[in-house]
């Protein structure tokens, strides 16, 4: 009799420990999806890396916005970032989810296109998002097409990339340009994806014989922050690295962190503002975290979606 009430309560015991588990990741599911991507955040980082005597310079980074119509929480909080007044906002692609994007993302853009800006594409700038198993991250970085026998539905880049421009900000797909900002000429390079093998490096702008003796400062531009990407620009003397694609890892553990990047970088890094060491040079990487989610994994859980505020400051 003992024998058999301890079996029975044995099980019961396990039947509520599997309730209770499942209960867990059903809350944990439902906080992700309907509080936690919605929950938008500034990060806020400083970096001393202009001439000397410099006036602070505000760059806001945005990445992964993964614009789908009817998101009106996120659009209204896009419009929102024009009142931090920045000196130039950087866009590291990954700006739609959906063909019908576009012209919601420009009109949510319109108050930050008062402003200076540089962009470059990312994948999901180009193909639309297709459902994917969200365990396939697990056995390495993935490439489209994302879904298995299925083609990607390609998206008008065009349109996007010439929104943009009429707005003012300057493609630096595969292209280097400068720019002055303040007596200060911030000289630009940026890639398209590598996520898709499409970079190609257009060096540093050139102009006169004399010109690395002006004031100035390099800053590379991508969306996949792969690290051959990361020690090609480090080599290359660059004095910022802006990047995103890693969703912060999207879904992570409190107290670890990410379980995934999406490329090869190390989870560690999957977010914010670290250096990278290459060719005996180092440069600081700041990855963003992203604002939007994957249009078929709508959640997250411990990586808060966020804009980056950089403060830039003279080198002592």
């Amino acid at each position: 009799m003992s024998r058999t009430r301890t079996a029975g309560s044995s099980l019961s015991a396990l039947g509520a420990a599997a309730g209770l588990a499942v209960a867990t990741g059903v809350g944990a599911v439902a906080y992700g999806a309907l509080i936690e991507r919605n929950w938008f955040a500034i990060r806020e980082e400083r970096l001393a890396i202009l001439p000397p005597g410099a006036a602070p310079f505000t760059v806001l980074h945005l990445s992964d916005i993964h614009l789908s119509p009817g998101q009106h929480k996120k659009t209204r909080w896009l419009r929102e970032l024009a009142a931090i007044q920045p000196d130039l906002v950087v866009n590291t692609g990954d700006n739609l989810s959906h063909p019908a994007a576009i012209a919601p993302l420009l009109e949510a853009l319109g108050p930050l296109m008062e402003f200076p800006g540089v962009f470059v594409p990312g994948s999901n700038d180009y193909f639309a998002s297709t459902f994917r198993n969200p365990f396939a991250y697990f056995a390495g970085p993935s490439k489209l097409p994302a879904g298995k026998n299925r083609e990607p539905v390609a998206l008008d880049t065009d349109a996007l990339h010439t929104g943009f421009g009429l707005g003012g900000w300057v493609n630096l797909t595969n292209r280097a340009q400068s720019i002055p900002f303040n007596g200060i000429r911030f000289d630009f390079s940026g890639v398209d994806d590598p996520h898709l093998n499409r970079e190609r490096y257009a060096g540093w702008p050139r102009g006169s014989v004399t010109q690395d003796n002006a004031p100035h400062v390099k800053i590379a531009v991508v969306h996949a922050p792969y690290q051959r990407v990361l020690d090609h620009f480090t080599g290359e003397g660059a004095d910022l690295i802006l990047a995103g694609h890693t969703h912060g890892g999207q879904v992570c553990l409190p107290g670890y962190g990410a379980l995934v990047t999406n490329c090869d970088l190390p989870t560690w890094r999957a977010k914010g503002l670290n250096d990278w060491d290459a060719h005996g040079l180092r440069s600081p990487v700041n990855v963003s975290a992203g604002i939007g989610t994957s249009r078929t994994a709508p959640f997250r859980f411990a990586c808060r979606p966020e804009a980056v505020v950089l403060t830039l400051t003279a080198k002592e």
